[in-house]
């Protein structure tokens, strides 16, 4: 692209972002447009008469000719029903319709009402059956939290004595078979290990940057003045709490960086219960004059055998809080390689948004993590270093690491490589930032738990 042969004038790689690429391979936005412009839309869905307004946003074509609809309800990522729902009138174009919907929903667990269109009959192009779009419409039940939440928050806990080991700049713990180390000058992990097999190649991290995407490319003069590129924790404190049952370790923190005062301060809160589960509490506050965030969460460091994914949240493609038009809520399975979307010019993707539980396996060895508050996650061979200083996706070079990222909160994608300012309610700019996580070590009986009805 642009200065590839030293040419004076050129627009660098401005026009290698279209919806398809140069070898015509669909970019994710290419699905983002085709559900925004579905040919139908839910207008209102009355859960509790079991009515779903449907509008025919085509202008010449009777919708009962054109598509058929169906339902499914999915609860933590499971379909649990499915259905055909009929037309029995003509909907002209530009008019809407009211169709009885009264799915069964499960008392307990996170679902959605998934309405898919699809075409009626084929044409020159496509085949009869053919998706055209979706919409997806959360549903009430009495426990709306994922079971998987729900049954960490209401498990028991014991009253064993957890040994508790100070040595050095290290304070570790043990639980059922979990060994947890933490580095007193950052308050964060340098060793997790289950059964005696470690689960970090690098200690953990807390992260705030991510490589600057096309749409970045101005905001991001503002990040790098702030230092955020350079930023890493340190602890001023660090206290140990010992309860049966249970240890905390508590540390006083802030992300700091060369020559800036620290751009966020607050608490991180580490947990281990006698049942082998590391919990995690942050409060951060961020320093008045600094700009948002790119992101706030942690980094882990996996070996790269860990390259099996299984997660619950927006999917299959990534999402970000202002980019899901093309993703819904499910369960769903992937290789960390096929998590990797890959740009021509290397920036931030692959991330996945309102996620409750991932699991990373591989090699016997398994991390769930399972949020109580929806988080975002992203699973690669790169780091973001790697991708922020390389020109073109050729020019890769894998980490040797599975590198977990997992996201309280991330900046959306927005538009400002030549249109406005990302909207307020997309960028991390809150004085008061959080994040509570559960992570279980050696779980891998529960990562075939994502068993759909099939159609």
């Amino acid at each position: 692209y642009g200065g590839d042969h030293d040419e004076a004038v050129h627009d660098g790689n401005f026009c290698v972002d279209g919806l398809v690429s140069p070898d015509r391979v669909p970019h994710p936005g290419l699905a983002e447009l085709k559900n925004v412009q579905r040919p139908a839309r839910v207008l209102e869905y009355d859960q509790d008469e079991g009515l779903l307004t449907i509008h025919n946003d085509l202008d010449h074509t009777d919708m009962s000719q054109y598509l058929r609809i169906s339902y499914e309800v999915r609860c933590d990522g499971v379909v649990v029903d499915r259905q055909d729902l009929d037309l029995l009138e003509p909907v002209p174009p530009h008019t809407s319709v009211m169709l009885r919907c009264e799915p069964s929903v499960p008392p307990t667990g996170r679902c959605h009402l998934l309405v898919t269109y699809r075409l009626a009959r084929p044409d020159s192009l496509l085949a009869a059956g053919h998706v055209l779009g979706f919409d997806e419409i959360p549903l009430r039940n009495a426990d709306r939290r994922h079971r998987w939440v729900a049954a960490l928050a209401g498990r028991p806990i014991g009253e064993t004595h957890l040994p508790v080991k100070r040595e050095g700049t290290r304070v570790e713990v043990e639980a059922a078979g979990l060994r947890c180390a933490i580095d007193t000058r950052t308050g964060l992990p340098v060793s997790l290990a289950a059964e005696g097999r470690e689960l970090l190649d690098r200690p953990v991290e807390l992260n705030i940057w991510r490589a600057p995407t096309d749409n970045d490319r101005h905001v991001r003069l503002e990040w790098e003045r702030a230092h955020y590129h350079q930023a890493a924790a340190r602890a001023y404190g660090v206290d140990v709490d010992e309860e049966p049952g249970r240890v905390t370790i508590s540390a006083d923190v802030g992300l700091v960086a060369p020559s800036v005062q620290p751009a966020l301060r607050g608490r991180l809160i580490w947990t281990l219960t006698d049942d082998g589960v590391l919990s995690l509490s942050l409060r951060l506050r961020r320093t008045l004059g600094f700009p948002s965030l790119p992101r706030l969460g942690l980094r882990l460091f996996l070996p790269e055998v860990m390259n099996q994914v299984d997660y619950y949240g927006l999917g299959p493609q990534e999402s970000y809080i202002d980019k899901h038009r093309a993703s819904h809520h499910g369960a769903f399975s992937a290789d960390v390689v096929d998590l990797h979307e890959d740009y021509i010019r290397p920036q931030e993707n692959g991330s996945h948004a309102d996620c409750n539980k991932v699991i990373v396996s591989g090699g016997g060895l398994s991390l769930a993590v399972v949020g109580p508050t929806p988080f975002s996650f992203n699973a690669s061979r790169y780091t973001q270093e790697e991708l922020a200083a390389r020109h073109r996706n050729t020019d890769l070079t894998p980490s040797g690491s599975t590198v977990l990222c997992l996201d309280a909160a991330m900046a959306g994608i927005g538009s400002n490589s030549c249109g406005p300012a990302l909207r307020p309610r997309y960028q991390v700019d809150g004085q008061e930032l959080g994040m509570e996580l559960h992570l279980l070590l050696n779980t891998l009986t529960h990562t075939s738990s994502h068993n759909e009805v099939k159609p």
